[in-house]
């Protein structure tokens, strides 16, 4: 006998319909083995696929699957879940997520979702292990294109942040697929990489030009549009830094793959991390298995 799956396609950290990162959502995984969750990530090939569970502690327990593993928190599948959870069941503009990472709280004002990033306390920061010229040269530029040391940041989940000195440095940047077995690994065995620049300040908020680099399975390398976890690391990074709090940003990522995201960062002065952007529906369907 069939079973069916109703699914909802969303866009994050839109500002058009046809740009930001895509989403799958699908609205009750009950019944859902983990292997049919990694499938129909698969099948789906999105950066990410969630789906909404019962949760006791939370409005849903949420499951993030790339096509190649499970997550324990990212940030544009929290932002569009919590937006098709609220048009689910009218719950209103404050949403509680239950993750792998820890629960995360999300308020909408519209269509705009911020969530506040599940770390406590100081972020973990810690500098890359290589020296400053081999990474760059993982993305095909020189020691001189680089602000400052690359460094691990995790507050919620660590990736490695390479701070470039403008704008047109984030737009040369590109992997070096003959380095690939080079690219350091992550706490969960990911090779990624966060390059951006932090370009000038306008109306009480830096300008910052990103780009997320990521290993796919098959070996070879993707880039995502829109990242909310890198974001919401790129606020540890201004914690480290020592950047005057509250301070505020907008990061323009995803103009290189023709799929502008604009997401809004704060750090609160109690050192709050809150990362948002608009969501958008796109399209309804179900699956039937």
């Amino acid at each position: 006998m069939s079973r069916t799956y109703a699914f909802r396609i969303v866009n994050v950290f839109a500002e058009t319909t046809f740009g930001g990162n895509p989403l799958c959502v699908f609205e009750d995984a009950r019944g859902l083995s983990d292997d049919e969750m990694g499938a129909l990530a698969r099948q789906f090939n999105l950066s990410e696929t969630t789906f909404i569970l019962p949760s006791e502690t939370a409005d849903a327990h949420v499951r993030i699957f790339t096509p190649g593993y499970e997550m324990r928190f990212a940030g544009h599948p929290t932002l569009g879940t919590a937006h098709v959870l609220r048009a689910m069941r009218a719950l209103g503009d404050r949403v509680t997520l239950q993750f792998a990472a820890g629960l995360v709280p999300v308020q909408a004002s519209g269509d705009h979702w911020t969530l506040t990033a599940p770390s406590s306390g100081e972020p973990k920061i810690k500098p890359a292990s290589e020296a400053d010229a081999d990474i760059a040269a993982l993305v095909r530029l020189g020691r001189d294109d680089l602000a400052q040391s690359p460094q691990w940041v995790d507050t919620g989940a660590d990736q490695l942040l390479i701070p470039l000195r403008d704008a047109d440095a984030v737009a040369r940047a590109q992997p070096d697929s003959a380095r690939l077995e080079r690219w350091p690994l992550s706490s969960l065995e990911r090779k990624t990489g966060y390059v951006f620049s932090i370009d000038e300040e306008t109306g009480g908020e830096l300008q910052v030009t990103a780009r997320y680099f990521f290993t796919t399975q098959g070996g070879g390398v993707s880039e995502d549009p829109g990242t909310g976890s890198a974001c919401a690391n790129l606020g540890g990074w201004l914690i480290g830094q020592g950047y005057p709090l509250p301070v505020r940003a907008r990061v323009s990522q995803g103009d290189a793959i023709e799929r502008p995201c604009r997401l809004t960062l704060e750090v609160t002065a109690d050192r709050r991390i809150l990362v948002g952007g608009n969501v958008i529906e796109l399209a309804r369907g179900e699956v039937r298995l």
